[in-house]
Formats: structure tokens, C-alpha cells, sequence
């Protein structure tokens, strides 16, 4: 599979012949386009129109984040894969309410079950989170009685909010404390890194879902309005408790962030840019970690289980087969 570039200094892209260059005050590197997915551009960076000419042409998608780790936009060639029929499938799915509620309903079941799971491991290793794991056991009873998506909402909030006060409980670090779930800002480091590996998991999401059929503009759970994507942030709900809160629970369990790696800026707390990169290096080693997957009987990485389940998505637009989302093994 081909992998994610993540450029943090400030340089300029550049074309040379057919093969993409970036130089900056380091130096120049060429970018083998042939094995590149996807560019995350951190730092300050000017491109030109051939630039954008051969990326186009070779699919590669470029997302920029701003000065506070922030996406900000990207640059995705003309929609290659887009299917006028699955298109048409996905807002027939999204103006049937019930339709739209069984989906919504998957996607939140999946969710629960990489969160029960993460909560399980904890427990079995001696963290005393049993009533933080019956809360959500009862609150997921109720998800099946939901009747509209902002009641099926408001659960996986009351779910989520239950979740996050058992990272106290797991990290057992008083330099990392939640307290409770604040972003735009962030209060606390401990946000901050939530909110930061949402942002690469919303952003690695919507470069997949480029890779398939279907239109990132029509979401299930999270309602298609005038924000720009929606489907990326159903699918990252299945995968934040397996993919983004492994990684913090790494960085700080192996204690590889500390408060020097934290800043306060505009009202809140943000990464600086050291602490970026630690994030990114290890959320990209996750990505490429491999599973066995037990439909399939062999190795899996969790960037391919993501496409994997964007194919089972259009499966079930189309009639094919039920979506089931990929749910841990712990």
C-alpha cells in the first residue's frame, strides 16, 4: 500500500521532470510519487501549477494544516472514482429516514464496540473502571429504541462522556488529566492531543474515501448541510478508540510527550511542533501495523481496514451486503 508524507519544515514544492522535489533550509529530497497515498504539509510551504499538474496525475492527495496543527484544506485531483449511481445510492440512503437511522445505527454500534473493548482491556490489567464499563453497557442497550439521529447523538455523547472519564483511571499520569472534553481550543494537554489525532484521523479518512466511490459530502451520523465533508467523520467515529487513543495512550505511558511540548495559545493548549511530529510518527506506525483479520485469514493494516470498510459501506448502499463495522478484538 502506499504511505502518507508528512512535511513539517518550511520549503518550497517543486516539479523535477517526473518526480516531485522539496527543498528547504535542510536541503532538497526527491518524493518517489510512484509510493505516495497522500501529503500532510505542517509547515509553510509555496507550489506552483506543474506541481500541482503531476500530483493531479499521479492521485496524490495534499492536506494543509495550519500554524496550530489544524487542517485547513486540500488539494484532491479531479474525482477519478466518483460513480453518478453511487451517488445517487448514498442520498437515497440519507433522505429515507430509516435508511439513514440503520446505517447511523451501525456506525454508532461499531464505535461502542471499539470503546467497550479498549475499556475491557484496561479493566483485565487492574484498572478499577467496572462502573464506567456498566454506564456504557446500559447506554448501549438503548441505542436499538433511538428513533431520530439526534437521540442516537445524544447516547453516543452520554457513551463518549463515560469513555473519557476512564482516561484518568488508565493513564494514571496527574501531568495528563481529562477533566472533562473541551476543544475549540483545547483547556488541557490531555485535549489537545484528542483533539489533534481526531484531525489526522478525519483528514487520513477523507484521502480513502478519494479512493473509492463514494462522495465524502454525504454522511449519515453527522448531517450533510453545508459543511463541506461528513462521511469522513462517521467512519472515524468506528476507528478514534482503536487508532487515536492507542497513540496517546503509547506517548504518554511510554512518557514520550511532557508539558514542554504544549503551548497556550488563542484561549487553550496546542501542540508545538515537536510534539507534532512525536504524534505523527507514532499515528502513522499504527497505521501501518498489521492485524489478522479474521474474515480474511491474513494480515490487515489498519489503514487498509479503513478503505475496507469504506468498500463495505458502498456493499451495502448498493444491496450487496449489510454493513458491519470492524470492531476489535480488544
Amino acid at each position: 500500500m502506499k504511505k502518507t508524507i508528512y512535511v513539517f519544515n518550511d520549503g518550497e514544492f517543486k516539479r523535477k521532470d517526473n518526480t516531485l522535489c522539496f527543498e528547504s533550509e535542510a536541503g532538497r529530497k526527491f518524493i518517489p510519487v510512484e509510493d505516495v497515498s497522500d501529503i500532510f504539509v505542517f509547515g509553510e510551504t509555496s507550489l506552483n501549477k506543474k506541481f500541482l499538474e503531476l500530483i493531479a496525475q499521479k492521485e496524490i492527495i495534499l492536506h494543509f494544516f495550519n500554524y496550530y496543527g489544524y487542517y485547513t484544506g486540500s488539494f484532491y485531483p479531479r474525482e477519478h472514482m466518483n460513480s453518478g449511481y453511487m451517488t445517487l445510492k448514498q442520498a437515497e440512503h440519507y433522505l429515507s429516514e430509516e435508511l439513514r437511522m440503520d446505517i447511523a445505527k451501525r456506525i454508532i454500534a461499531g464505535s461502542i464496540g471499539n470503546i467497550t473493548n479498549v475499556i475491557k482491556y484496561y479493566s483485565n490489567r487492574g484498572r478499577d473502571i467496572s462502573e464506567i464499563e456498566l454506564a456504557i453497557d446500559n447506554l448501549e442497550g438503548r441505542v436499538e429504541e433511538c428513533r431520530s439521529i439526534s437521540e442516537l447523538m445524544g447516547i453516543e455523547g452520554n457513551i463518549r462522556d463515560y469513555y473519557y472519564r476512564s482516561f484518568d483511571i488508565i493513564l494514571e499520569d496527574t501531568e495528563f488529566v481529562f477533566d472533562s472534553r473541551t476543544k475549540r481550543p483545547p483547556k488541557n494537554q490531555l485535549n489537545a492531543l484528542i483533539s489533534f489525532g481526531n484531525s489526522m484521523l478525519y483528514t487520513l479518512v477523507l484521502g480513502e474515501i478519494y479512493k473509492t466511490h463514494l462522495d465524502p459530502r454525504i454522511g449519515f451520523l453527522h448531517a450533510t448541510n453545508f459543511r463541506r465533508f461528513t462521511l469522513n467523520l462517521d467512519i472515524a467515529e468506528i476507528f478514534k478508540p482503536i487508532i487515536v487513543d492507542r497513540v496517546i495512550f503509547t506517548l504518554i505511558g511510554k512518557r514520550m510527550l511532557n508539558e514542554n511540548d504544549f503551548d497556550r495559545e488563542m484561549g487553550g493548549i496546542v501542540l508545538k511542533e515537536k510534539g507534532r511530529k512525536t504524534f505523527v510518527e507514532e499515528f502513522d506506525k499504527k497505521l501501518k501495523t498489521t492485524i489478522k483479520h479474521r474474515k480474511l485469514g491474513r494480515e490487515v493494516s489498519y489503514r487498509r481496514l479503513i478503505r475496507m470498510e469504506l468498500y463495505k459501506l458502498e456493499k451495502h448502499l448498493i444491496g450487496e451486503e449489510d454493513f458491519e463495522p470492524f470492531v476489535s478484538r480488544w
